[in-house]
């Protein structure tokens, strides 16, 4: 095999849980009776927490103090931590499970690289929780993608050096962080939009693994 261990980006790679974010933030703004739908819901795919609540708050009819704000976001995330624990392994994207094993059968270390401090409740309900070699997320690291700090310490948590990684992103500011930490990229997704990624392919499934054998 061309790299000695890859590196799963989690949300919109492995599983996908916009549907998730979309209840909840849909959940917060019926409460504060703010107009929200999912054409608006777009506007918030690849930003922080705070930024996607600006988006929300452009159609609010009165002004919110900072305070407030940090409240609505942190009641949007907790309503978010309840929709993912409905998640089941059936909701694995196309491909991955396959992919995986193939890439296991040929002595390939997995590993999570996620910003996300959600992560661990998303592996367990998928199913996944123990299925990695490493798993690195949003709880152990202070920089966000597109800096390389997540993706750097799964190569480390798995022993490889970030010159054998490949890491597989559905998002640029991914792209942007594995290329930063001097790893290949497949970006699939949203990723394939962009023109950095070593490989594209719209999602896993749809991957020609013989490229990288």
């Amino acid at each position: 095999m061309k790299y000695k261990a890859v590196l799963f980006d989690l949300d919109g790679v492995i599983v996908t849980t916009d549907e998730c974010h979309y209840k909840g933030w849909k959940k917060l703004a019926d409460e504060e009776g703010i107009y929200f739908d999912r054409q608006i819901n777009q506007r918030q795919r690849g930003v922080s927490r705070m930024e996607s609540l600006e988006v929300l708050l452009e159609k609010a009819e009165k002004e919110y103090t900072e305070s407030e704000k940090n409240e609505m976001a942190e009641r949007k995330n907790n309503y978010y931590r309840e929709y993912i624990k409905s998640l089941t392994p059936e909701d694995i994207l196309p491909g991955v499970m396959d992919f995986c094993t193939m890439l296991r059968e040929n002595g390939v270390k997995l590993a999570i690289g996620s910003s996300s401090k959600n992560t661990p409740t998303i592996l367990e309900g998928i199913g996944l929780e123990s299925y990695f070699d490493g798993v690195a997320d949003g709880n152990q690291i202070s920089k966000s993608k597109p800096d390389p700090e997540v993706f750097l310490l799964a190569a480390k948590l798995v022993g490889v050096d970030p010159s054998d990684c490949l890491v597989v992103e559905d998002a640029e500011a991914g792209v942007e962080a594995a290329l930063a930490g001097g790893m290949d990229v497949l970006g699939v997704g949203d990723a394939v939009k962009g023109t950095n990624a070593t490989y594209k392919a719209e999602n896993i499934a749809k991957f020609d693994a013989s490229l990288i054998k």
